[in-house]
């Protein structure tokens, strides 16, 4: 698993459960709930580096759509609502993408 290391399992399947209807995913609360929230700048940075999946070095929307996928396979895609929302809340500078540092600071808030 790409978050080994970095996130628990059962905290994982603990925050996908909690967004698995449409339009519930918040991310804020999923942070919190999977770990990643209290986590180190390293750990902060790994993860970023397994959503980031074209190695760009920024999460661009199409990314962020995908976004639960990263810990499970199975898991949904986010809606379109979600998607922007989400790109909002992260992209501070307003460039369409979210950066390591955007990305820290979004986790950490």
């Amino acid at each position: 698993m790409a978050f080994a290391g970095i996130l628990s399992d059962s905290d994982i399947t603990a925050a996908l459960a909690a967004c698995q209807a449409a339009d519930s995913f918040n991310h804020k609360a999923f942070f919190a709930k999977v770990g990643l929230a209290g986590k180190s700048a390293e750990h902060i940075k790994k993860a970023f580096g397994v959503i980031d999946q074209d190695k760009s070095g920024y999460i661009e929307e199409d990314e962020l759509k995908l976004f639960l996928q990263n810990f499970s396979a199975s898991a949904r895609a986010l809606t379109d609502k979600e998607t922007k929302v989400f790109l909002q809340a992260g992209d501070t500078d307003g460039d369409g993408k979210i950066g390591v540092e955007e990305f820290s600071v979004l986790v950490q808030s």
